[in-house]
């Protein structure tokens, strides 16, 4: 009672977005709640955390990973007991990096506009499904279950506590991998092993013998590390444009497209010039996310 709990928001700030929701309803004297638009200048949100000096830090990834370069080097001075992940996808690099900022590993949220909170990590950091509130099932492209420890091509979601808005069934192109029960934590939840990306952000690449499908994942072992405040990989028609938003100390372009260039090789991508630019920031969508690749066509859903 004699400590609020502050909390501070870097997302979007657009009213309809679950961030936006969960800010509202944590309107609190015992949670006063700072919430900041993600696509502000730095200065000014490095400037308001500052000020508000929050206990637990929540935020898209793209968000967090700026912000923890910003506390490496002097310029915010905030001492957060917890840090959230939520949105987007936490890389290990990523996380590791927010770790040495804050001296905390990131919990990481799985949540989606539609559903609100899906799952997140215990003291273990074992993330738990919220089976109570919803269900959810990895299928194949057929529609098919997938068994435990096989990652599905899309999720089903059913939500059980939406009254205005039932969904059964509802088909997110998200790709995830469930686990078994059993945690040191006592909880008896499903486990969420991980969660790759929607299926929509996966490039296709001319290869040797047809089309490769390239997931982001191929990028972040060199991009995580080269990138100061995040990267972005835009399609264009014959060719790959690289974005770097900052370039972190012992990088360079020529390396970033040499090291880009031979993940795609082994990968089985041929024909396939890649280019790295080094950027102020990377475009984010209306709803402030940073989505690690763009520029892929888009199709209609029937």
């Amino acid at each position: 009672m004699t400590r609020p709990l502050k909390m501070a928001l870097v997302s979007s700030r657009v009213p309809t977005h679950q961030s936006a929701v969960v800010g509202a309803s944590l309107r609190s004297g015992l949670v006063p709640t700072l919430r900041l638009d993600v696509t502000a200048p730095m200065d000014e949100t490095v400037a308001a955390l500052n000020r508000f000096r929050p206990r637990v830090l929540v935020g898209y990834a793209s968000a967090l990973k700026p912000l923890a370069a910003e506390q490496r080097a002097g310029r915010l001075h905030i001492s957060p007991q917890g840090v959230m992940s939520a949105s987007e996808v936490l890389s290990p690099q990523v996380a590791a990096e927010l770790e040495a900022a804050w001296g905390t590993a990131p919990f990481d949220v799985y949540a989606a506009t539609e559903t609100a909170g899906i799952a997140s990590p215990c003291t273990y950091r074992n993330r738990h499904v919220y089976e109570d509130l919803l269900i959810i099932e990895p299928v194949d492209q057929a529609g098919l279950p997938v068994p435990p420890g096989t990652t599905g091509s899309k999720l089903f979601v059913t939500v059980l506590f939406s009254r205005t808005l039932p969904l059964i069934r509802y088909d997110m192109s998200d790709t995830v991998r469930l686990g078994g029960r059993g945690c040191p934590c006592g909880r008896s939840f499903t486990l969420l092993e991980d969660t790759e990306r929607r299926i929509d952000d996966i490039l296709q690449l001319p290869g040797q013998e047809g089309r490769v499908s390239i997931h982001p994942n191929v990028f972040h072992d060199v991009l995580d590390f080269a990138a100061q405040w995040g990267w972005q990989v835009i399609r264009e028609p014959t060719w790959l444009r690289v974005l770097l938003a900052g370039l972190a100390a012992g990088a360079s372009t020529d390396g970033v497209r040499a090291a880009a260039t031979e993940a795609l090789t082994t990968a089985g991508v041929v024909q396939t010039p890649v280019d790295v630019q080094v950027v102020e920031h990377v475009e984010r969508t209306a709803l402030g996310k940073a989505p690690f690749v763009r520029g892929l066509p888009r199709t209609p859903k029937g």
